[in-house]
């Protein structure tokens, strides 16, 4: 059971996702416009958007060449619904070569910033200058706009930048305008939902979570219960407080301490749970187990694998005895799924593993409930405030399911884990004290498979290397390093090198998502 509004409930854009890692992305922008928004397969059918009702479409871009063979195809009844479509990038491609239109490699490949030239303004770009910036990213263009479709807008090396059909029911863009890259993209949007499509921005978290709670009333038995895996984060404490709000005691919580959590947190998670929220929860001390499972372990899919597998048996064995516990419920994520290659049917390519998407329920027999599978973080947030919850807890910064083990590069032990939760604590002090840990979206230390060279009191030291991780992101799908004041990393550096013993050097990590993830594993 999947919580999310249907156009039944509520007016909605879908998003036709041709495997583009930024079809979130767009989904994202436009529920910030107030309108409900979904990703859907490329695939769907015309027959099934008629039971939806959507306002409007979206087409994504997508790795694809629309020419070549098996080219990711819609359906092209779509384009004859009466429903306004929007086409960006490929999805711009597919529309243009199905009305007759011609698409080609490029002369010149545009990536980056251009300028675009607004030839017919108004529409799409009402309120727009002659000229905007905006974000290109293609090596296919078109050649030749469909006879009977019109050019909005160009760039030097593309002359069809932005294009109309004649019955202003299809709109292309080459560029991206839900990229942050591109600075009047959400007004171009905004024209879209708004001037177009005709939306009246309906979509708003209280009314989500009226929705969900009714949802999870109608569907859980009077005499059922559910059962939530908590790890102490965001998403599933939201997850926890919502469903409370439901269904009441019958909701049972269980937290299993992996062995592989930061300095105190176990504590601080049971004392919050039994004592501020009052709801059930059931604590299992398994850091042994899981140390022993992560013996000689060095690859981190192993790693996620291994603590995967050892906190089902956990679970499972915690839960046994749990009456009429039918439901699983988990604080997934939208970003997870698309991660895990689990919305698209395209060829989105899997980054890593999450410890939330799959195989979870097969294993331990219970029906689903994800409350937040079609959320970002920041509508979770969103949802926390309204319910209440304590601003450290919403805003506590993301902690992965497989804990520290995929911040300690190389194998997990209990003296490297001592090492890295000193390093780990200094620096959150160190954020929070001068203010800047709410201002960065994660912020964390590394440990590095490596020593190095130092001097300490005259004499020659060979110790572990930690590396201090802060990115600065709306979404989590992309991400900049912080650039965080010098005094600061050199307090946290100097506390480090003083206070955890075996540390004699700290580095800061410059890297963006992409190419980097926020990770490091």
């Amino acid at each position: 059971m999947s919580m999310h509004l249907s156009a039944k409930d509520n007016e909605t854009v879908l998003v036709l996702d041709f495997g583009s890692q930024y079809a979130m992305l767009i989904a994202r922008r436009i529920r910030e416009a107030e309108v409900y928004s979904q990703v859907v397969p490329y695939h769907i059918s015309a027959e099934k958007l008629k039971e939806i009702k959507p306002k409007g479409l979206i087409l994504s871009g997508g790795p694809g060449n629309v020419y070549a063979e098996n080219a990711p195809q819609c359906d092209p009844e779509i384009f004859r619904l009466g429903i306004p479509v929007l086409g960006i990038c490929y999805g711009m491609q597919i529309a243009c070569d199905e009305f007759g239109g011609t698409v080609n490699p490029a002369k010149e490949r545009e990536y980056g910033r251009r300028k675009l030239k607004i030839e017919r303004p108004g529409d799409l770009f009402d309120g727009l200058g002659p000229e905007t910036t905006v974000w290109m990213s293609h090596g296919d263009q078109i050649e030749k706009i469909p006879g009977e479709f019109q050019t909005l807008a160009s760039t030097d090396s593309c002359p069809h930048a932005a294009v109309r059909s004649d019955n202003h029911l299809f709109w292309g863009l080459q560029f991206h305008p839900e990229v942050t890259h591109t600075p009047t993209g959400n007004d171009i949007l905004h024209n879209f939902l708004y001037r177009i499509c005709k939306c009246s921005g309906q979509w708003e978290i209280s009314s989500f979570i009226d929705n969900t709670v009714t949802k999870i009333r109608e569907e859980v038995g009077e005499d059922e219960r559910v059962v939530l895996g908590l790890s102490g984060g965001v998403d599933s404490s939201v997850a926890a407080v919502l469903i409370h709000k439901a269904i009441g005691d019958r909701l049972q919580c269980i937290y299993v301490n992996n062995g592989v959590m930061r300095a105190n947190e176990s504590q601080e998670v049971e004392k919050r749970f039994r004592e501020h929220f009052r709801i059930n929860l059931r604590a299992v001390d398994a850091s042994a187990k899981f140390l022993e499972k992560l013996k000689g372990v060095t690859d981190p899919e192993e790693k996620r694998h291994a603590i995967g597998h050892t906190f089902i048996e956990i679970f499972k064995e915690a839960a046994g005895d749990i009456k009429n516990a039918r439901y699983l419920a988990q604080g997934t994520l939208y970003p997870d799924v698309i991660e895990s290659a689990g919305i698209s049917t395209g060829p989105a390519s899997v980054i890593k593993t999450h410890h939330n998407v799959g195989g979870l329920p097969a294993e331990l027999g219970f029906d689903l409930i994800e409350p937040f599978r079609y959320l970002f973080k920041d509508e979770v947030r969103k949802v926390g405030e309204a319910l209440g919850l304590p601003h450290e807890v919403v805003w506590r910064h993301p902690f992965p399911g497989p804990g520290l083990s995929v911040r300690i590069l190389g194998e997990v032990t209990g003296e490297r884990l001592e090492v890295l939760r000193g390093a780990d604590r200094v620096f959150l002090e160190e954020l929070k004290s001068s203010g800047h840990y709410y201002n960065v979206g994660q912020a964390f230390a590394v440990l590095l498979p490596l020593r190095s060279v130092g001097v300490m009191g005259d004499e020659r030291t060979y110790e572990h290397v930690i590396a201090l991780r802060a990115i600065e992101t709306e979404d989590y799908m992309t991400a900049d390093w912080a650039r965080l004041p010098a005094d600061l990393l050199e307090r946290v550096s100097n506390r480090i090198i003083n206070e955890v013993r075996g540390v004699n050097r700290v580095v800061y990590d410059i890297s963006s998502k992409p190419p980097a993830t926020i990770e490091w594993e």
